[in-house]
Formats: C-alpha cells, structure tokens, sequence
C-alpha cells in the first residue's frame, strides 16, 4: 500500500470527549503495568523474552493511541547485529520501531529526566548522549561499538525532531561506532500519515516547546494514524559496511530525504 502523495490536510477528526477521558486511564494503567513488568520481570527473564515483551508492550501503546504499523521491507534486515539510522518526528518513534523490530536506542540525555518514560528508557538499556559534549559523545561512540558486535542499535542522527515532511542534515559522529564494530548500516524512512486520507500528519510531530503530556493529549484527540516504516538496504545492497562515516551518515540521510519528498508533501 502506497502513501498519497499531496499536502497535509489542516483539519484531524477529534476524539469524543468521553473516549480521551477513558484513553488516559488506559494510559496510566499500560504504563503502570509496563513498570512492574520491568521492577519485577525483567531482571529474571532472557534476552528473547525481554524483546517479546517490549514488542507486546509498544504494540498496545500504538493501539491506544489509534496508530495502524505499516511496515515495508522488512525482509531486508539481517539476523545479525547492525546500525540503524532513521528520521525522527517524535517520542512515539522509539514505540513504533519496537512494535515492528525491538532494538536499543541511543536518545539525547535530556529523555532521561521525563518522568517515568525516562526511567523507563533507562531500564530498557537506552544509551543517552550529551550533544553538547564532544568528548561525551566519543565515549559513546565506543560504547556502541562494543555493543554492536552482539546487539543492534536505532539512532537518530538529525540531532533534533521536525515535522516529518523533510530530513535535516545527519551528524556523522555517531555512524563512527558501525565503523569501528564492522557492522551493516540499515536506513530506516519513518513517517505518519491520516489513516483516512493517507496524506501525512503534523500531529505526531514533537517539536518547538513542546512538552511530552501535551504532546500525548494531542495525539489522543486526534487517533486516526498510520505510521509507516519503510527500511532501505546497506550500500550496494550488501550487508558489507563501508569504512567512512561521513559517506554512511550522507548516504543514509539522501535516502531518507527521497523518501519523504515523494510520499510526504
């Protein structure tokens, strides 16, 4: 299934009143039940076991907030550790790749002081990165690389959100871990669209002063969504990754930026 390709639409049909009353307790109570599952299950369970967990878990948050998973491609992806790289439109990306594929993420360090998602984030083995820190951001850097040779990694390498219809300029520092740990960089197009209309929605965008509580309530009014995966292959179609990080981190960000002029404006 295709995306339209036309402008977004202005107007979101909203969420009757005694719905998005009822959808924040369905909220607080997915939440609460994802903390005990962490405090108390996680730390005796495997790997495969957590994974299918966090997969369960970010599928029933989609469902919550009305968001159909399209994913395309997926075939592609190998069984194997690798780099994924992908654009970022919200606090609610990380729930949509792992409703399609749970992996580690790394995010700015400020996700680490949002009440309980951030705790959260912590328990799930988020890697968290000062952006203002070079030197912070080298140690990083080699924390990845020793865990990519056992575990994949999502980043976001525009550094910030936007609105969705465009990629900013990725910052190459980060694509230095693939390198060093000889792994694949995948491309991961990300995008949301009106479930009805197909055009692309705004209304997951995180952006500005934004705050996470209003950004949820916005997202409540209006359900009706679809976000949609679209992963690209490592260069030349081979899982062979090459050696520069700023040709990975270019390639990665043209491929996105296609994607999204064809299916996003």
């Amino acid at each position: 299934m295709e995306l339209m390709t036309a402008r977004p639409l202005p107007a979101e049909v909203n969420t009757p009143t005694w719905l998005y009353i009822a959808l924040w307790f369905l909220v607080a109570g997915h939440v609460f039940r994802g903390v005990i599952t962490l405090l108390f299950f996680f730390p005796f369970i495997s790997i495969k076991s957590k994974q299918q967990h966090i997969q369960r878990w970010s599928r029933r948050l989609l469902r919550i907030f009305g968001i159909e998973l399209q994913v395309n491609n997926a075939e592609i992806i190998s069984s194997e550790s690798f780099l994924l790289a992908s654009n970022h439109i919200s606090w609610m990306d990380i729930h949509v790749i792992n409703a399609c594929k749970p992996i580690r993420f790394v995010a700015k360090s400020e996700v680490a002081n949002w009440p309980i998602f951030g705790w959260m984030a912590k328990q799930l083995g988020t890697v968290f990165i000062r952006r203002d820190s070079p030197r912070h951001a080298r140690q990083v850097v080699v924390e990845m690389a020793k865990l990519l040779k056992t575990q994949s990694i999502c980043i976001f390498p525009e550094g910030t959100s936007t609105i969705g219809i465009s990629v900013q300029p990725f910052k190459a520092n980060l694509f230095e871990a693939a390198v060093l740990a000889e792994v694949p960089v995948y491309t991961l197009a990300l995008a949301y669209v009106n479930q009805d209309s197909g055009f692309h929605s705004q209304v997951p965008a995180f952006v500005g002063d934004m705050g996470l509580i209003g950004s949820m309530a916005r997202m409540l009014r209006n359900r009706r969504m679809r976000a949609v995966l679209n992963f690209f292959p490592p260069a030349g179609a081979s899982p062979l990754a090459p050696r520069d990080r700023k040709w990975l981190a270019l390639h990665s960000q043209e491929q996105i930026a296609q994607y999204l002029l064809m299916h996003c404006n």
